[in-house]
Formats: structure tokens, C-alpha cells, sequence
């Protein structure tokens, strides 16, 4: 019981330090998480922040409201939108994007429903929704002065897991697409490790506080060994 006391109350508390809660406000990132959704992210800091990330922000342009995008550029990146087979691209570089799902809009199911194209000003990001038809995203400040980018700075988070509903419950894929560009792709959080902490925890403890009962009961059941015979 100890030893699941230590594992059950620790894991809570490394998950404390390491992440925060949020509820999704929006559908702009569907089908890869959906409003109402409540996930954890990883508390990080902006320079640890890789493309295909999903990442939680705050910008004063952009509302000055936590927001949930997906990281497509980074620093001096040029992002534009569509190649002849409709596929995002980075530095010229067409980038697969399986979590885009079908769109809805028709076609040939491109990656944005309009063009764009953007050069990321140094220490920014771009950033998107995976529901490319009614995001409100990097694409809709291309005339800000950030040309649609936001600092580094201003992200907190990074999205790990998906924790309610029960049916949605799992880990935030990195994305694969991204990782032949420079710098890959980012590695999850400990986020396995600490739920499989808790579960271990509470079975030990659930454990040992079943074993005096059962141990008391299975005593009682045996024969007294110095019971005198007739």
C-alpha cells in the first residue's frame, strides 16, 4: 500500500508540474480534437515548439483568449498553399497531412479552401486549424503586422492527450509529415508514464487493502492443526 500510495499521489503530482487541463472552445481543430473535448498539455516554452504541433496560445491580435492551433512554420519558413495536388508546402517541400480527413468543400479536397502564401518573420509561428474551412487561423492576419504569425512567446502549452469523453481517450499523435524538415518533429510528453503510474498506484492500494480481509477469511477456513481426535 505504500509503495501504491507513493505511485498513485506522486503521479498526480508530476502531472501537476508537467501539465495543465483545458476544455477545446472550438471545432477549428476537428476532427483531431472537438469542442467540449478536455485535454492536457504540456507546459512548455515557446522555443521547444516544433511543426505539426498543436499548441495552446494567447495573442492580443488574435483576441487575447487561449486558442488551440496546429504549428505548420517556424522561423523564416515559407508556407503556402495549394501545389498542383492541393498539399500544404514549407520551403517549396509538399507536406502530407492525413489528420485533415475530408473537408467538405468539394474538389479535390485541398489542404485550405483558399490560397495563401506567407514568409514566418523570425521568432514566430504559423499556425492553422485542422478544419482548414472555418478556422480562424494565420490565414485570416496575413495583413497584420505579425503577417499572420504569432511570437513564440506567446504559447504555453502544448497538446499531449485527449482525457474526456471516455471514447476519445488517447495520446496526440506527432504528425509524420513534418518530420523530414529541419528539426523533426517534437517527442510526447510523459504523459503514458504518469497514467500508467496512477492505474499501478490504485491497484496496489486497492490490493493491499483487500489482503487483510482476504488473509483474516482464508485462517478462519482452515482446520485447527492441534484439534484433539476421538
Amino acid at each position: 500500500m505504500a509503495v501504491g500510495c507513493v505511485l498513485f499521489l506522486g503521479g498526480f503530482a508530476w502531472g501537476a508540474v508537467l501539465y495543465r487541463p483545458y476544455t477545446v472552445p472550438t471545432d477549428s481543430m476537428n476532427p483531431t480534437v472537438t469542442a467540449g473535448d478536455r485535454v492536457l498539455a504540456q507546459r512548455i516554452d515557446g522555443s521547444e515548439v516544433r511543426r505539426g504541433d498543436v499548441v495552446v496560445f494567447t495573442d492580443r491580435t488574435w483576441g487575447d483568449l487561449p486558442m488551440i492551433k496546429r504549428v505548420v512554420g517556424l522561423d523564416g519558413d515559407k508556407v503556402a498553399c495549394c501545389d498542383a495536388d492541393g498539399r500544404l508546402t514549407v520551403d517549396g517541400r509538399p507536406v502530407p497531412e492525413p489528420y485533415l480527413r475530408s473537408q467538405g468543400w468539394g474538389g479535390k479536397e485541398a489542404a485550405s479552401p483558399t490560397e495563401f502564401a506567407a514568409t514566418v518573420p523570425d521568432g514566430h509561428l504559423f499556425l492553422l486549424g485542422d478544419q482548414r474551412a472555418g478556422s480562424q487561423d494565420s490565414r485570416v492576419h496575413l495583413q497584420d503586422a505579425g503577417k499572420g504569425s504569432v511570437p513564440r512567446s506567446a504559447v504555453t502549452a502544448r497538446l499531449d492527450a485527449v482525457v474526456w469523453p471516455a471514447d476519445g481517450l488517447g495520446v496526440v499523435d506527432r504528425p509524420r509529415g513534418f518530420a523530414d524538415l529541419p528539426g523533426g518533429v517534437s517527442e510526447p510528453g510523459p504523459v503514458r508514464q504518469l497514467a500508467w503510474a496512477v492505474v499501478a498506484g490504485a491497484v496496489l492500494i486497492l490490493g493491499g487493502a483487500a489482503y487483510g480481509p482476504l488473509a483474516r477469511l482464508g485462517s478462519r477456513s482452515r482446520p485447527r492443526s492441534g484439534a484433539a481426535r476421538g
